[in-house]
């Protein structure tokens, strides 16, 4: 079944049921509890026609068959309540669709012996699939069941391409349902409202945001250099009364990002619709030569590139003296294979500084998620060096022709 027929689970049905006294129902659970047919819509304990002082059990077939087939204690306990095979009978029930689960529909028509549609992440009413070639043919009714079963959803997506690194948004096609995308989704007591078409909002990334957010102290200061629409900057600053500069490229990103710092009434957080080397180089040094006493956190969620960003912070503050030194810890992602990801991490932070990272330096490196079996999200959250950040400006000629080229490139987006 390609297209969603749903007569073809009309059916009738039997099931083993058991009848007994009302008063007796909620001590016969103990036993009858685990083998009560659960179906949609459909009453597991239900009246016995003609007799007020009675109700009748409906249990699933496939978990129950016969009395004797019970443990004897089971059996014992039944016994003490007047329940014996005699009142045990089968009954005839009408279904229909309503009355399936959604995972056992999607078993009685997607195709055997492969795997079917597992796995969706929900951003406030919205279903986001990412279904592998052989559920192609199947996409439509897929995504009308997700709609019929789901309570709020009203549409359903499939991802049609790769995340583009500039803007980290992608194209999707609509399965079923309405074609709005502006959601709403409560995170870490906060609320964040935007468009799901042109933003990057990641589900499964709920637990890495609230880890970030426990390791700010409070009234901290937080740099969030690829912001998105607020998932770290908004708490930090609603939660952990920390002072934000909040930054995307993005422009709905950026746009969204205000919405929420509007939406969460947090007055204290700037925002910036810049690129990530020109957030760092501009609004970082005016800052810092402040001397705060504030812890000070980068975060740098952008897996794809963020690591390249890492040069920004070389001589940041050139011919400053640091004294005392600044308390700036880094939290940067990437992306790296399975087999050598942490010690493949650490290599490519290094190499974006120019400069090694002692063990000291090092608060901790995270798996964040398996992106595939072989691919995993990792974050690395170091104090960055005093060296990379004070290092001479004629060291620092070398990244002069990179900066012209970034601008070049920022002009171009």
């Amino acid at each position: 079944m390609t297209k969603l027929d749903r007569t073809k689970f009309t059916k009738e049905a039997t099931v083993p049921s058991v009848e007994i006294l009302s008063k007796n129902v909620g001590k016969s659970m103990s036993v009858f509890k685990k083998y009560l047919l659960k179906m949609e819509k459909l009453k597991p304990v239900t009246e016995v026609q003609g007799n007020d002082e009675k109700r009748k059990l409906l249990l699933d077939p496939i978990l129950f068959e016969t009395l004797d087939k019970l443990r004897e204690d089971d059996q014992q306990k039944l016994s003490e309540l007047d329940i014996n095979k005699n009142c045990f009978s089968n009954s005839c029930l009408h279904l229909e669709y309503h009355n399936f689960r959604m995972d056992d529909i999607f078993k009685a028509v997607l195709p055997e012996g492969k795997e079917g549609c597992t796995s969706y992440s929900r951003i406030g009413h919205i279903i986001h699939l990412n279904l592998r070639d052989h559920l192609l043919p199947y996409k439509n009714l897929i995504g009308e069941v997700l709609v019929d079963k789901l309570i709020g959803v009203k549409t359903v997506v499939n991802k049609s391409s790769a995340i583009d690194s500039t803007y980290r948004n992608f194209q999707m096609e609509v399965l079923a349902g309405e074609a709005d995308f502006v959601t709403e989704v409560k995170e870490n007591m906060c609320t964040f409202k935007f468009d799901f078409s042109q933003v990057y909002w990641n589900s499964r990334l709920c637990t890495e945001h609230e880890r970030i957010i426990k390791l700010l102290p409070q009234k901290s200061v937080l740099f969030d250099v690829f912001a998105g629409v607020g998932p770290f900057s908004i708490p930090a600053a609603k939660v952990r009364k920390c002072r934000v500069f909040a930054n995307d490229l993005n422009p709905s990103s950026y746009h969204w990002l205000k919405e929420n710092v509007r939406l969460n009434k947090v007055e204290n957080v700037e925002t910036f619709n810049l690129d990530g080397r020109q957030f760092i180089r501009e609004q970082m040094p005016p800052f810092l030569l402040t001397r705060p006493t504030e812890p000070i956190h980068v975060t740098m969620n952008l897996p794809a590139l963020a690591v390249e960003f890492l040069d920004a912070f070389i001589g940041l503050l050139s011919g400053v003296e640091l004294d005392p030194l600044l308390d700036i810890t880094v939290h940067v992602y990437s992306f790296c294979e399975e087999s050598s990801a942490f010690s493949e991490m650490r290599t490519k932070v290094e190499s974006a500084l120019k400069h090694s990272i002692e063990d000291e330096q090092i608060v901790e490196l995270v798996d964040v998620r398996d992106v595939s079996p072989k691919k995993h999200m990792l974050r690395l959250s170091f104090r960055i060096p005093p060296d990379v950040l004070t290092k001479a400006a004629e060291e620092e000629t070398s990244s002069e022709p990179k900066r012209l080229k970034l601008d070049l490139e920022t002009q171009d987006r």
